[in-house]
């Protein structure tokens, strides 16, 4: 474990800045991030703060320790989209028991895909139902915060609802950055005449018959949806904590309220200190849409042909998507995934089996530093070649056993066999991508001088009807390789 006293550098968006984490508790580093609503299979999009969080927590557990870390994410199994989910699906069952059916099969299968894309579990994966009412361990409840609000004068009851009033906290909209005039103008809430202000938002609403409800001091009813993370994070994280994640599209609403929500029901002056946010997703040079039929899920990436004529293993997935700064907005493409399996292959393969040392010194400064992911490329690349640059045995030993350390701690490194996990898509069948990632994979052998991979490589391609011919670049004279298919 690296000493504690390690700065790591995040970008806080409540403040607009490039900070230094200063963990409220060095042995209890707290973070919540925001997690799905399991109306369905979980889209790629969903899987960018699964990754990029689970970066930030395997480097939290590195310098601090894992006992000294806790992260919570949560899954949202109350929305009126699950509630229509549930209806479609289920339609002769009662809804609540339609409801639990449909959200236990999409939760499972989100913490499938997570795990199959190298992420650690959180500390806690709390469900939004399981907080609404009263508990009978203490732990903060969706019902008792709203009552707090009320008793304090931040919310309101009115035809039904319970509001929380925005203009009860000063500096409301300091997240977003947003005044209450732009507020009102971008909210999309409807102007309902039982508000004190357009802006004020749901914190409980009725439920009909054939909705979802808890009993509660204003009748039978469902809580909104800014509500939940507040009672979750505080259940497990306290009222104040280290670090708030998620996507870049929840800041606001979303966001923005739950900190309201938070700070006045517990009279703090933050919910979390640092607050990050990832950046936008699109697939293709467009946004993900079931319109323009690029809308995939992570499972339709893990188990079928459906982008790219592939299934790719959740390491390329992961290392795909860290390719580019969480910030940032990123592009998904298949030509992505197929460089990134081509890169990931060739760092397990001069890795694989070395005994691990410390963690270089540049990969950990590059994480520290807002998480700059795209930077480590640059760093494995290095990492590689002075494996199969390394002079003597102990040495190679050495730098392979540098390089492991370095996948492992961004969750790249696979435990099992490299060469069937990463390339089982190509043993199913060759496309042009997969003959070329092979081309590519053995000529890195070749340069190498590991010849018996090499050999397989060409054998393998052999056996499926490609043939290949080396040849020497006119101009530069560096070996390359063509390939056709057998006549």
């Amino acid at each position: 474990m690296t000493s504690a006293k390690t700065t790591i550098n995040l970008y806080n968006t409540l403040t607009r800045t490039k900070e230094p984490l200063c963990p409220l508790d060095d042995n209890n580093v707290r973070m919540y991030v925001c997690g799905p609503t399991v109306y369905d299979f979980a889209h790629i999009g969903n899987a960018r703060p699964v990754i990029v969080f689970d970066v930030l927590f395997r480097l939290l557990r590195h310098l601090y320790g894992a006992d000294q870390v806790t992260y919570v994410r949560n899954i949202t199994d109350v929305d009126d989209k699950i509630n229509a989910r549930a209806v479609r699906d289920f339609p002769d069952l009662p809804l609540n028991e339609a409801i639990r059916r449909v959200t236990e099969k999409t939760a499972a299968q989100f913490i499938a895909d997570s795990e199959a894309l190298g992420c650690l579990r959180p500390n806690h994966q709390p469900r939004a139902t399981d907080f609404v009412a009263p508990r009978t361990d203490g732990k903060p409840d969706m019902i008792s915060l709203i009552a707090t609000l009320i008793g304090k004068g931040n919310a309101y009851e009115a035809n039904g609802e319970v509001l929380f009033e925005v203009t009860s906290m000063p500096d409301y909209g300091k997240l977003s950055g947003r005044n209450l005039a732009d507020n009102l103008a971008g909210a999309r809430i409807a102007v309902d005449a039982h508000k004190k202000n357009p802006a004020d938002f749901v914190l409980w609403k009725q439920s009909s018959a054939d909705e979802p409800g808890w009993d509660s001091p204003w009748g039978r009813g469902r809580p909104g949806w800014h509500i939940e993370c507040s009672a979750m994070s505080a259940a497990f994280l306290g009222e104040v904590f280290d670090i708030h994640g998620g996507g870049l599209d929840l800041i606001f609403p979303h966001h923005e309220n739950e900190l309201a929500q938070s700070r006045c029901a517990h009279g703090t002056r933050a919910m979390a200190n640092i607050w990050m946010h990832n950046g936008f997703l699109q697939v293709e040079g467009q946004k993900m849409s079931k319109s323009l039929s690029n809308f995939i899920t992570i499972n339709d990436l893990l188990e079928t042909t459906k982008f790219g004529g592939q299934k790719w293993h959740g390491r390329v997935l992961r290392l795909a998507m860290l390719t580019t700064h969480y910030r940032q907005p990123i592009d998904w493409t298949a030509d992505r995934l197929f460089e990134c399996r081509s890169l990931l292959y060739d760092w397990n393969m001069a890795a694989h089996d070395a005994p691990t040392q410390p963690v270089p010194a540049e990969l950990l400064a590059a994480l520290c530093e807002d998480l700059n992911t795209s930077g480590t490329i640059t760093i494995l690349h290095a990492l590689a070649k002075s494996v199969n640059a390394a002079a003597t045995y102990t040495a190679k030993v050495e730098a392979a056993g540098r390089l492991r350390a370095a996948l492992e701690l961004i969750g790249l490194y696979e435990e099992q066999n490299s060469d069937v996990l990463l390339r089982q898509e190509v043993r199913d069948g060759p496309g042009e991508h997969a003959i070329t990632e092979m081309v590519t994979a053995r000529l890195y052998a070749l340069n190498a001088k590991d010849f018996a991979t090499a050999d397989n490589i060409r054998n393998e391609l052999s056996e499926q009807g490609i043939a290949l011919m080396d040849y020497k670049d006119s101009e530069t004279g560096e070996r390359r390789t063509k390939w056709e298919i057998k006549r």
